[in-house]
């Protein structure tokens, strides 16, 4: 697998394996995830090829005091095959290069699958409650 930055014409094939991985949900809206994420740190959101097709996306952040990790994904057809561990360390790097001392990310509890994968790559459950607001809708 060769890992590259997103490009613009790569968001319909970004967007289908999100979907076969179900890391959409009825109020994400990927399309505008990924426009807002091409004005902030673009080169955090890379994709995985393999034979001209994309089996792989991680989007990263870095907003100057935390990093995070978003739509990891990799192919069913592809997956436990080492590609998500390749993927995470490139973003890891590149997130650590610009200076972040820690990295964040979401797992709902139920993934267990999810949750043993990034305990390997050695991340581990804070002791936190994690907060959130949305702020794109009228509810």
């Amino acid at each position: 697998m060769q890992i590259r930055e997103f490009k613009i014409e790569d968001q319909k094939e970004v967007i289908k394996l999100w979907k076969e991985c179900n890391l959409v949900a009825p109020w994400n809206h990927p399309e505008n995830d990924i426009k807002i994420k091409m004005e902030v740190d673009p080169d955090l959101f890379l994709v995985g090829i393999h034979d001209d097709k994309i089996i792989a996306t991680v989007m990263g952040g870095y907003e100057g005091h935390r990093g995070w990790i978003n739509y990891l994904a990799v192919s069913p057809e592809f997956q436990m095959k080492g590609l998500a561990k390749k993927i995470m360390n490139c973003v890891e790097e590149k997130i650590k290069a610009k200076g972040c001392p820690k990295i964040n990310l979401q797992v709902r509890e139920r993934n267990s699958k999810v949750l043993a994968f990034y305990e390997s790559l050695g991340y581990e459950v804070d002791n936190v409650v994690c907060l959130g607001k949305r702020l794109d809708s009228d509810k």
